[in-house]
């Protein structure tokens, strides 16, 4: 059902593959957590279902809307609205030209989606240190607090798990 959103909503195949290998991750993220398996597969499928839209980084508000619009849960949206990157702080926001709020993950079903994204490049598994040569190169502003919530994530979510 998901799948034929995506399809309706016009996603290209790319962002299929991509929110299906996300999905894989996401699974294996979440073993390690008590959360709901139905959530985390809709969310992983649907983060990017706004890049039917547009592929600027407004695209995950224009998917929580999208998601809302066709019946899933306020969760979802939730999820699929704090994706991008490691999260974006409410004064980082305003800075991108999106509504002054604060997108930060803060459930832990966010911060997995979240985090499987960052963890697949296109559909390949990449490391931390990938991702973050890939935000040098983007010139964020606030690099070294985004490299600090990612770690945070990825100590969270990952590394205290591979002891």
């Amino acid at each position: 059902m998901v799948i034929k959103l995506l399809k309706e909503e016009g996603c290209p195949d790319w962002v299929i593959e991509h929110s299906l290998a996300v999905w894989n991750k996401a699974k294996e993220i979440s073993k390690n957590f008590d959360v709901s398996q139905e959530l985390i597969e809709e969310a992983a499928l649907l983060h990017d279902i706004g890049r039917s839209k547009t592929n600027e980084i407004n695209h995950a508000i224009i998917g929580a809307n999208l998601a809302i619009e066709n019946g899933f849960s306020n969760e979802v949206a939730s999820i699929i609205e704090k994706h991008v990157g490691s999260g974006i702080s409410k004064k980082e926001a305003v800075e991108l030209g999106l509504p002054e709020k604060d997108y930060i993950p803060s459930t832990i079903e966010e911060k997995i989606i979240s985090h499987a994204d960052n963890l697949i490049h296109g559909i390949e598994e990449v490391d931390i240190e990938f991702i973050i040569n890939k935000w040098k190169n983007y010139q964020i502003n606030n690099l070294e607090e985004s490299v600090d919530r990612l770690k945070k994530v990825h100590d969270e979510l990952i590394t205290r798990f591979e002891k």
